[in-house]
């Protein structure tokens, strides 16, 4: 036993080194950025150097599949050294534009097919910078009932939650059936969303861009000025801000529901109600 225990401590001890290694390399590729936020806009908060460094080891450990560009993970950092400044110039001006999506298909647990979008590394990292800053803006305002997607929330704590409706009586359920969502969300919409807590004009657009970057099918070229492809680091983040607006309207009425993504169960005391 207590070799097991020394085995894993031995263990633990070089996954963090490797990870303090990758850490200090993606460091020196955004060396020469602020690292002082306090009076910085939201732009920069997302373009600062620890923001990007944390975006860049959260896609390191992700690994997942190269996007249209045939960039892996791997290959990500010693891009980065050599095209770091370029890469943030554009940012920085407006000129950067984001690469269409690759669309892969995998199967469902219960038949079919999920279409997935998958970004390029470089997307990816800029979509997570994107998501480290915003979430901790929209997270206080999301509802209670809402569990996807969402730091210290699971599917457990969402089964829990309903578990605990039925023992109050509450044991007929409505399940709302959200067909398509993720490609049918409204651009203008989810942007009118996003606005009432971000004023940053840089970050609206950046975001705007993702939206509309488009999709690659087979080596066919489509737009996407509707959805949020399933498969961005930015996307959950995106959707829940989208669905807040139906939370909130099911919390006006009362309702008792439970939320994870776009599956949504109210529970009610009869079938008359």
């Amino acid at each position: 036993m207590r070799q097991s225990q020394k085995t894993m401590k031995e263990s633990c001890c070089q996954r963090d080194n490797v990870e303090r290694e990758e850490y200090g390399k993606a460091c020196s590729a955004f060396h020469g950025e602020p690292n002082n936020q306090d009076g910085v806009n939201l732009f920069e908060k997302i373009l600062s150097r620890n923001n990007l460094n944390l975006a860049y080891m959260q896609v390191v450990r992700n690994k997942g599949a190269a996007g249209v560009d045939g960039m892996t993970y791997d290959q990500l950092l010693p891009y980065l050294k050599d095209n770091r400044e370029i890469l943030l110039e554009q940012l920085r001006s407006g000129r950067y534009k984001p690469q269409p999506v690759l669309r892969v298909e995998i199967p469902k647990p219960t038949g079919g097919k999920r279409q997935l979008g998958i970004p390029t590394v470089i997307d990816r990292m800029i979509q997570q910078a994107i998501n480290q800053v915003l979430q901790p803006l929209f997270e206080p305002e999301f509802s209670d009932n809402s569990f996807g997607f969402r730091p210290k929330r699971s599917a457990q704590m969402a089964i829990i939650q309903a578990k605990e409706y039925y023992e109050q009586g509450y044991k007929h359920v409505v399940d709302i059936d959200m067909k398509a969502y993720f490609d049918t969300v409204n651009h203008d919409k989810l942007m009118y969303y996003i606005e009432k807590k971000v004023k940053d004009k840089h970050v609206l657009q950046l975001i705007r861009n993702y939206l509309i970057s488009g999709v690659m099918d087979k080596g066919l070229f489509s737009n996407s000025d509707k959805g949020t492809p399933q498969g961005g680091n930015l996307s959950p983040l995106l959707s829940n801000i989208y669905l807040h607006e139906f939370d909130k309207l099911l919390e006006e009425r009362g309702h008792k529901f439970v939320r994870y993504a776009d599956d949504c169960n109210i529970y009610v005391k009869s079938r008359r109600a």
